[in-house]
């Protein structure tokens, strides 16, 4: 045991990375090691990485300067999927003295002895086909909100991602244990749990990747809402082509699956999808949207998009844009097309220029806040549950409605981590909705 040891973590990227940091986290506290702030004094400092920014290396340079700002002796470790993707990189990064990859990880505890010795940074970097592990995991730290791991690794492969290169192929836990991790998160006393995973839809493979068991994503989120503790869950991003009617049809049902969905489109155009390898087209697409708009009008629906990739014309990429215009959807997540390596669009063209792809963006920026305000607007004068959070403003404390509208009221202690109903009245200039409180609010 180590008690005089401090340990501080922080994530880069994805919410599934800030679960098993979390993870990682309790795990050596529970060796003994104290867990202190990001920003303070540590003697090591753990950063758990992302592949899919095309600025990984510039930000975990940044992130391990300041670190070593904070204690230049301190001993640095990077994990997760850039290190998994490109150890050496890692290593060679001034102040790094150790990388482990996608198993390895969640060993670090066993891992930290060996740099009291080492002359030379450590690599612990098994090869992805054979990483078949895996590893549970919850976030900790909001008192309202946790993120749930619930599946990792992903076999499709789509010709941009380097997703199943830094994580392995798709695997997940059973039901029986998923259910039994989700009533140990529960026990924090949040109000909201959010799936979340690598390609959720796709949960119910073994952990070695390569058989499919009976149990599937629609049987776990039946079993999920069983858990009376667990007032609110919230289903993250899943393909169009797992979004099943009948997951959609039991959503619309339920009093705990709350009206929201994220779901990657990538491109409006089907020769552009067929190009990324995606495993749908437009029209199902469009068919998945329209099938939760005609079950919850009131739905929030997140949609991805990639702009700039390879052989995309400007009609194609103007097809994306009216395909998108044409959905009724509540905002955007718009990715600029970036080269990485070991990928199959890598072998794709014409490439688009740089300035071309940045323009492509913004463009659908601003589509999607034209796309979100029309929404909110949507949703004045109505009535919504509300999760009001720690997370203030000055004056201003938020939260967030089912339907996963950001609210903003006068901070008041009493209400945080609370479920409140009140009425939506305007927005605001900041982004989001003021709510009458007061006497229009009650309990649920």
């Amino acid at each position: 045991m180590y008690y005089n040891r401090k340990i501080a973590l922080t994530t880069l990227g994805c919410k599934l990375n800030f679960s098993e940091t979390s993870a990682i986290g309790r795990t050596l506290t529970d060796n003994g090691y104290q867990k202190v702030d990001f920003s303070e004094r540590a003697d090591y400092y753990i950063i758990n990485t992302c592949s899919v920014t095309e600025n990984a290396d510039k930000q975990t340079r940044q992130v391990v300067k300041a670190a070593l700002r904070i204690n230049p002796e301190a001993k640095v470790v990077v994990i997760g999927c850039y290190a998994q993707l490109k150890p050496q990189e890692i290593a060679s990064i001034p102040g790094v003295n150790m990388v482990l990859g996608a198993n390895e990880k969640f060993k670090l505890h066993e891992y930290l002895d060996q740099l009291e010795s080492a002359q030379a940074p450590i690599i612990l970097n098994g090869n992805i086909d054979d990483v078949a592990f895996y590893s549970d995991a919850y976030s900790q730290g909001e008192r309202t909100r946790i993120f749930l791991k619930v599946q990792d690794g992903c076999d499709y492969m789509c010709s941009f991602c380097t997703i199943p290169l830094a994580r392995g192929r798709s695997r997940s836990n059973s039901i029986t244990k998923t259910i039994e991790l989700a009533k140990k998160a529960a026990d924090t006393g949040v109000k909201e749990i959010v799936l979340t995973g690598v390609n959720i839809g796709d949960f119910g493979k073994t952990t070695d990747g390569l058989e499919r068991t009976e149990e599937d994503f629609f049987a776990l989120i039946r079993e999920l809402e069983k858990i009376e503790q667990i007032e609110r869950w919230r289903i993250s991003s899943i393909e169009p082509n797992l979004l099943t009617n009948e997951i959609i049809e039991f959503v619309a049902r339920s009093k705990s699956f709350m009206p929201h969905f994220h779901i990657p489109l990538q491109s409006g155009s089907d020769r552009i999808l067929k190009y990324m390898r995606r495993k749908y087209l437009t029209p199902l697409y469009r068919e998945r949207v329209e099938t939760i708009r005609r079950l919850m009008p009131h739905a929030c629906i997140g949609v991805d998009v990639i702009v700039g990739f390879p052989g995309e014309t400007e009609e194609e990429f103007r097809a994306t844009y009216d395909f998108i215009n044409s959905l009724d959807v509540s905002y955007l997540h718009v990715f600029t097309y970036s080269e990485r390596a070991n990928t199959k669009a890598l072998n794709l063209s014409p490439i688009v220029p740089i300035a071309e792809r940045k323009k492509r963006n913004e463009m659908l920026r601003i589509l999607s806040e034209k796309k979100k305000r029309a929404f909110y607007e949507q949703n004045l004068n109505t009535e919504r549950s509300i999760l009001w959070e720690i997370e203030k403003d000055g004056d201003t404390m938020y939260g967030f409605t089912d339907n996963y509208i950001k609210v903003g009221t006068a901070y008041d202690e009493s209400i945080t981590n609370t479920i409140r109903k009140a009425t939506l009245s305007d927005i605001a200039g900041s982004g989001y909705v003021k709510v009458l409180m007061g006497s229009e609010v009650a309990a649920l």
